[in-house]
């Protein structure tokens, strides 16, 4: 490991530079990743649709819609060309840095493809209307998805690379959560800064102007989005801060040493199911407030935005008793509290409580799993692939990010299919029962992922680490 001794630490300064790079992706994909689903398959309350009609909104074959499909399709594309993209990283040599050379290419478009997703070309009053809608859609999803991939599989490499011990990539992992957790209260902002957007900029009244102010903050956001995304590349070495050691494996001999680690095997088996669960909760809390508790759209952004800020305070407790106890069993607690706030969901407009009671009941719950599972992934992926170097003497970090964002995007997809399918079983005050199914189904995607990570040995990893003298007091 003589090359660990020619790289430097991380300082503080560059430290916040890369975390606010996790800022602008998390804010570049939060309304293809969050909004999707509410802005093409709007809920309906007493009050009307939220969004005017853009595309077709019955059943495809039967089982799906359009907008599961193609969110669907975009999240498979963007899953297939992860690893693509985590071996090219991996085999660059540029001396502009194997992972920044992406970054710098990567973080314009993504910004730009997340705001043109939401900018249909016609009114979807008609069928022709709504069939070039889906096809634009289909363009401009495909290709955010591309970009977006090109910046985050490198971008996670660079966790390993940039942490040269488990407290280091612990602290990475901690600060780019920070981050991302932030992107995504910034960007929930979008449900209350659009009617404050559709009155200042004196906008019609009623969903086609709601639309419209919509994409405006949209369109700042994406804005800002992009600058944040440069930062890394400005301010990050990768010659002085990473340890970047390029690989000699071909792809499918890659993705073949990744998956043979039996350590990892467990640890994606088990992130597949928390990702269609964190999926289901970023996408159905605008319906699980609105259709099942009748509050507003605002209300909704408001709590999400509040049990964002409240999962930081769990951040401190949940580093200290990573340390303490291990990160498998806190992930594990990770699991049961998240499992319990969807049970909970499922029951929303049943509880003896006010409305109001019943949403701040799932926002507490929620924070604490949102705490562990931003903190601590990122962190077992860093010590898997450097106990996996050890072994092998094959520095594959990006490769095993873009493996775990390849499982991380199939979980994206079947949540992207499953939850608008949900939604046609009844998505509206007088027949909610789609809505509260999605709640259910959440649950039970949970156990699956409780039992698939409590075979994940960390025990042996942390063995393999120790005898290297990786682990530092």
């Amino acid at each position: 490991m003589s090359a660990k001794l020619q790289v430097q630490k991380l300082p503080k300064f560059k430290l916040i530079m890369f975390a606010l790079g996790q800022l602008g992706w998390s804010l570049a994909s939060w309304a293809v990743s969050n909004a999707l689903s509410a802005f093409f398959l709007p809920p309906e309350s007493t009050g009307g649709s939220l969004f005017p009609v853009f595309i077709f909104q019955g059943t495809v074959m039967g089982i799906a819609t359009v907008i599961g499909l193609t969110n669907m399709g975009g999240r498979v594309w963007d899953a297939v060309t992860d690893p693509l993209i985590a071996n090219l990283s991996d085999k660059n040599k540029s001396r502009f840095g194997r992972r920044r050379l992406f970054l710098a290419f990567a973080a314009v478009p993504t910004a730009l493809f997340g705001f043109l997703v939401f900018f249909p070309l016609m009114s979807g009053a008609t069928p022709e209307g709504q069939l070039v809608n889906a096809v634009w859609l289909i363009i401009t999803i495909t290709c955010f998805y591309w970009f977006i991939t090109m910046y985050c599989t490198p971008y996670n490499a660079l966790i390993a690379e940039l942490g040269h011990t488990p407290a280091e990539r612990l602290g990475i992992s901690t600060a780019i959560s920070i981050t991302w957790a932030l992107g995504f209260v910034i960007g929930n902002l979008i449900w209350i800064l659009t009617p404050i957007a559709q009155t200042g900029f004196g906008l019609e009244l009623g969903p086609q102007g709601y639309a419209q102010a919509f994409q405006i903050v949209l369109a700042v956001f994406c804005f800002i989005s992009a600058i944040l995304m440069l930062l890394p590349v400005i301010f990050i070495s990768e010659e002085k801060y990473a340890l970047s050691v390029p690989s000699d494996l071909g792809l499918m001999a890659s993705v073949k040493s990744t998956f043979s680690n039996k350590h990892f095997r467990w640890f994606v088996a088990s992130d597949l199911p928390y990702w269609v669960a964190l999926t289901f909760i970023q996408q159905g809390m605008l319906y699980f407030f609105t259709v099942l508790l009748g509050l507003d759209a605002s209300f909704a952004g408001t709590a999400a935005i509040v049990m964002f800020f409240l999962s930081y305070a769990f951040y401190t407790p949940v580093v200290i008793l990573s340390k303490k106890l291990g990160k498998k069993i806190v992930l594990l607690t990770g699991f049961v509290f998240f499992g319990f706030a969807f049970s909970i969901c499922f029951f929303l407009g049943w509880l003896p409580m006010s409305s109001h009671m019943q949403a701040w009941l799932v926002v507490v719950l929620a924070a604490l799993p949102l705490a562990i599972f931003g903190i601590l992934p990122n962190a077992i992926i860093g010590d898997i692939a450097d106990s996996h170097a050890i072994r092998t003497k094959q520095f594959q970090g990006g490769m095993f990010y873009g493996a775990r964002t390849f499982m991380m995007k199939m979980g994206i997809s079947l949540s992207n299919l499953i939850f608008p399918s949900l939604l046609l079983l009844g998505r509206s005050t007088d027949n909610p029962w789609g809505v509260r199914l999605a709640a259910l189904t959440a649950v039970g995607f949970c156990i699956l992922g409780f039992a698939a990570f409590f075979m994940y040995n960390e025990k042996e990893v942390f063995a393999i680490l120790a005898e290297e003298e990786k682990i530092t007091e």
